[in-house]
């Protein structure tokens, strides 16, 4: 039988680094957050070959006294903690006392520090098995950390780091990550000598997002600002339009300390539901501030996961911030033009001049070869050059938009087969422009739904290719409305506000819809949840069912492609019917009611949807997250065609 025996502290030390130190990155954080807790204003942190030869962090904090240095060293000490009720209200960023006696045990650490007042400072080398050496040294204010060959004790570990490059890139995203949990820090990375990070620490949340993910990504940002039962929530969000591919750029910090929250994500991408493009994610650097006793941090030593006393309210707080400020800061999506290219004039080249020869004085003279010009120029300098008669123009072609739009202005649908009316019939239909509402000169387009001054007729100017509706936002813009995606989220919030089946019909003739044992299975497990919205189906057998009603604003027709489609979705997802999949119902129903792209809509219809957008203000995206318009303003266009 084994004997039991007591380890070796250099073997003790070696396995409690490994739950600290993992990598280079695992180091720079320990380091940049006691850098912080020092009460420093400016932090550099400085690698080579991804950390792993060479790193070394400064600050300009309160430094360590002199007596005090060897301590820091020693397993469990810490200053930050002193009886067993602070671990209740933990305000630091480190508290645990393992962070430095971790890396001294697999690294060569060299430490200068020196506390305000005193003449000189401290320096501390140690590391690995090696005996400490204390000195005095001259150094500025604050403490200096230098931490050399990393896990030069312990091969093992030393085989599993990864690339230099991608060991660099994880202490880079800890630098960023720090920077952006503390503006009012100064921090600076320099990266084999290049300095790649440098914030200005001005306690400007907005300059640090700046510094560390660029102006592109800054400029398009919505501030936050909640507060919702003792629970702050701060920071800025992406807008729906800047959905990224992932969840890489989801920040969030709790007390200052960075953190990963299934609870704080649920809640973003929760609020952003219905906003977003289906496969995106949004983007956000959020500060959630709550009571220190609110809040475990002690989950692990490496301090990412924390665990709430209650998660509601945190829920709550995030989700009703970034759902107030989607609404309030969302900006209406401005179709933007390239900067049309200079036309440059095609010069004319002079005839050439052929000289008679003397000896033929009546020789035709030869023509001299002709220029070929541009398409563009051959095909409209026959109108423009003066051939001595007067040619008419001819009119091209009608075309596809212009007999659409002929429909439009008509009370009765007209024939695409039918021949255009004369010209003196056209002009005595065509109906005279309304005179322009007053618009004010500091009006600009607002956020949300666009708000039409005067009769609807008035102002729709017609529709597009069957899909865009178009029409006059502003004295200076025009509005592009998709009508499939904002009639499909009107109905599909109509659908989530109905109560019981309230807005059900119930068909003349029950539909016979067959299902695979499954699906059937599935569907008949929800009918009370389907009932509730408009759905009754009754089992008729044989994996048979009988729908008998459904939502007001499907077609009969589409009632067993419907059917089938629940029912595969349900039995996909084990007849869990939760608010996801109910969304996902809706969102399907939705789609199939509303107008087509390419389907011919009455006047009447697209006046009425107008109407409906102008009184549900919240639909801006599709249950999908396809915006619902577009604005182009009258000076883009203007200077496609020159004029501005």
């Amino acid at each position: 039988m084994p004997k039991i025996h007591v380890l070796e502290k250099q073997v003790a030390e070696l396995i409690a680094a490994g739950e600290v130190v993992e990598r280079p990155s695992s180091v720079i954080k320990e380091l940049a957050e006691n850098a912080i807790d020092s009460g420093a204003s400016m932090v550099t942190v400085e690698i080579r070959n991804g950390g792993i030869s060479f790193m070394r962090v400064t600050d300009n904090g309160c430094g360590i006294s002199p007596q005090d240095v060897p301590l820091a060293f020693l397993r469990h000490a810490t200053s930050k903690v002193v009886k067993q009720d602070d671990l209740s209200s933990i305000g630091t960023l480190g508290f645990r006392g393992e962070a430095l006696a971790s890396i001294s045990a697999v690294a060569r650490v060299e430490m200068l520090t020196r506390t305000e007042g005193a003449q000189t400072g401290v320096r501390y080398v140690g590391g690995g098995s090696e005996e400490y050496e204390l000195e005095e040294a001259g150094c500025p204010l604050g403490t200096t950390i230098l931490v050399r060959d990393l896990f030069f004790n312990t091969p093992a570990r030393m085989k599993f780091l990864k690339k230099d490059a991608t060991e660099g890139s994880a202490v880079a995203n800890i630098v960023e990550k720090m920077a952006l949990s503390h503006p009012e820090v100064s921090f600076r990375f320099f990266r084999d000598g290049r300095e790649l990070l440098h914030t200005p620490g001005d306690n400007k949340l907005s300059s640090a997002i700046y510094s560390v993910y660029g102006k592109e990504f800054s400029s398009t940002l919505i501030p936050v600002e909640y507060e919702m039962d003792h629970v702050k929530v701060s920071g800025y969000i992406s807008t729906p339009a800047g959905g990224r591919p992932n969840r890489s750029m989801q920040n969030f910090f709790i007390n200052g300390r960075f953190v990963k929250s299934r609870t704080a994500m649920a809640a973003l991408e929760e609020a952003y539901k219905g906003s977003l493009m289906v496969g995106k994610f949004p983007a956000c650097v959020l500060h959630i501030d709550l009571s220190f006793a609110a809040v475990d941090v002690n989950v692990h030593p490496a301090k990412l996961e924390v665990r709430f006393v209650r998660e509601r309210p945190i829920f709550d707080a995030i989700y009703h911030g970034v759902k107030s400020a989607l609404t309030a800061g969302d900006r209406v999506k401005i179709m933007q033009f390239k900067k049309p290219a200079p036309v440059l004039a095609v010069p004319e080249e002079p005839a050439e001049q052929t000289a008679l020869p003397a000896s033929k004085p009546h020789e035709t003279p030869v023509a001299s070869p002709k220029v070929e010009e541009p398409a563009c120029r051959s095909n409209f300098l026959p109108m423009l050059r003066d051939s001595g008669e007067k040619r008419p123009l001819e009119k091209p072609e009608p075309s596809g938009f212009s007999n659409y739009l002929d429909r439009i202005l008509d009370d009765e649908p007209v024939p695409e087969s039918r021949p255009l009316p004369p010209k003196a019939a056209i002009e005595a239909r065509k109906i005279p422009p309304a005179p322009p509402a007053p618009f004010s000169k500091q009006e600009k387009p607002i956020s949300g739904t666009p708000v039409l001054r005067g009769d609807y007729r008035e102002r729709i100017l017609g529709e597009a290719f069957g899909t865009y509706l178009i029409l006059e936002y502003t004295a200076d813009s025009l509005m592009l409305i998709d009508k499939h995606a904002a009639h499909e989220r009107l109905l599909y919030e109509k659908l989530k506000g109905q109560k019981h089946g309230e807005e059900a019909q119930t068909l003349l003739v029950p539909v016979p819809v067959a299902l695979e044992k499954n699906e059937y299975a599935s569907l008949l497990e929800c009918r009370e949840t389907l009932l509730e919205m408009g759905f009754e189906v009754d089992d008729f057998g044989m994996g048979t069912v009988l729908v008998r009603s459904v939502p007001m604003i499907l077609d009969g027709a589409d009632a067993a492609s419907a059917v089938m489609e629940i029912a595969g979705y349900l039995a996909s997802f084990k007849n869990d019917l939760t608010t996801e999949r109910l969304d996902w119902v809706y969102h399907n129903v939705a789609c199939r009611a509303a107008m087509k792209a390419g389907d011919f809509t009455s006047r009447e219809e697209l006046v009425r949807l107008a109407e409906e957008l102008e009184q549900n203000p919240q639909v801006r995206y599709c249950p999908h997250g396809r915006p619902v318009f577009i604005l182009i303003r009258k000076k883009d266009i203007e200077r496609q065609f020159g004029r501005a």
